[in-house]
């Protein structure tokens, strides 16, 4: 067995095991870092086989993005395990089964590829322009000539779905002022000032003392 077979088998053992955890462990944080592990492994895999474009697009695009926001979202909410777990072990024989047909169903298509005794041998000329060439230049050349409106129709999905996942966690705070721009710009002079006619009061009279309203002749003064 040489050194790229035992990576394969190293990182497949390693992904294996990742995979179950992830959907064995108690904690969620722990299985979406397991769910990552098992990602580094599967890009591992991809660059054995020479694929290194889907192996970089796999780290980047699940590890650096879509797990890093799940662990987010994990760590800020607070998930009652407990419930979740209630109901388990009622639909473990179904989910077991199902699980044994689609093993035996990918064992049954995979094992015609592992009886290969030797890798297929290529003609010289062949094995020289496949040497020159490069996947992520071929790749690209697909995507952007061949499957253009394909990947615009993908880019189209992927934006409303990112504007109907924002509409259906948007919530106005009710502690919050908010004003709208659009009534900000449409708004008129005659809106802004009004003119009330006030009438005019009248001045406040001086308290009068309680002697001068006893004897009104009195003089101020006061005198004997």
């Amino acid at each position: 067995m040489d050194v790229k077979t035992g990576l394969f088998y190293l990182f497949a053992v390693v992904l294996l095991f990742a995979a179950l955890r992830v959907i064995t462990a108690r904690s969620p944080v722990h299985a979406v870092l397991y769910l990552v592990l098992a990602f580094f492994q599967a890009a591992a895999i991809w660059i054995l086989l020479k694929a290194e474009f889907l192996a970089i697009a796999l780290v980047l695009v699940y590890v650096g993005a879509v797990m890093v926001l799940f662990l987010f979202v994990v760590m800020m909410i607070d998930i009652n395990t407990e419930t979740l777990r209630r109901g388990f072990w009622k639909h473990f024989p179904l989910a077991a089964l199902i699980g044994a047909v689609v093993a035996l169903e990918m064992s049954y298509v995979l094992l015609g590829g592992f009886r290969l005794a030797e890798e297929p041998r290529v003609p010289a000329v062949l094995g020289q322009v496949a040497v020159q060439a490069s996947n992520t230049r071929d790749l690209g050349i697909l995507l952007y000539t061949q499957y253009l409106y394909p990947l615009e129709i993908a880019a189209v999905i992927l934006l409303v779905a990112i504007v109907a996942a924002i509409a259906l966690t948007l919530r106005e705070r009710k502690d919050s002022k908010f004003v709208s721009a659009s009534d900000q710009i449409r708004v008129k002079a005659q809106d802004r000032l009004e003119i009330v006619k006030v009438q005019a009061t009248l001045r406040a009279q001086a308290p009068a003392v309680a002697g001068t309203e006893q004897n009104p002749s009195m003089p101020k003064g006061g005198g004997a």
